[in-house]
């Protein structure tokens, strides 16, 4: 199985090529999709100097929802895999992905992240995420424990089916939802994942997981 992972970046010269430089070690046939959401710092030279990936770039900054959007249609593998460039979740999991994805013959595995969590704790957001985890499962009767996740590892045949809306990081609950109104098979494995603070670049609101995305 070929693996499109599309990795959406906005301002982070940080840590961009560190998460590229772990993608690439992972020994699984792939292809490294870089969206580059109208970045101000350094990120578009960084991305520049790597080889071996596809870089494809906004002239605006239009959202997480767009890059990644963008990022799959450009996609070619018979699987797509979303990997923040913050490193708050870690490439070392993806490969647990990937056989999650083949031995339960699932069209998606999603990382669930509340038992192996590091980093700042935001309060607020994890509420937020346990609500709408909550409300999703009441909605299609189906169990979903991190429905907010950042992970998603998603099948081809789904992904083509998709037609996203969204611009910003209401992308997480419109996949999810969307996912399983074509009643796609979701499972759910354990990954790490370390939460970082506003004051080290992290973007995302507790806005931004719309309730409304739920009913796309």
């Amino acid at each position: 199985m070929k693996l499109s992972i599309i990795v959406p970046v906005y301002n982070e010269e940080k840590t961009v090529e560190r998460v590229i430089k772990e993608l690439k070690k992972l020994s699984i046939e792939k292809e490294i999709i870089v969206v580059d959401d109208g970045s101000t710092d350094a990120t578009p030279g960084i991305l520049k100097r790597i080889r071996g990936i596809r870089v494809i770039r906004h002239g605006k900054n239009l959202g997480k929802g767009a890059a990644i959007a963008t990022g799959m249609k450009r996609a070619k593998g018979d699987a797509v895999l979303i990997q923040d460039a913050d490193l708050e979740y870690k490439p070392k999991d993806i490969p647990k992905l990937v056989k999650a994805l083949e031995k339960f013959n699932a069209g998606a595995v999603f990382g669930y992240r509340f038992l192996r969590r590091r980093g700042k704790r935001l309060v607020l957001h994890d509420f937020g995420n346990m609500l709408l985890s909550f409300l999703t499962s009441l909605l299609f009767l189906r169990s979903v424990p991190d429905m907010e996740t950042g992970y998603k590892l998603i099948k081809r045949d789904f992904v083509e089916k998709i037609h996203l809306r969204a611009k910003r990081f209401e992308i997480e609950p419109e996949l999810t939802a969307k996912l399983l109104k074509q009643k796609c098979r979701i499972k759910f494995v354990l990954v790490e994942f370390e939460a970082r603070g506003f004051e080290e670049g992290k973007k995302i609101r507790i806005w931004d997981g719309k309730l409304l995305c739920l009913l796309c």
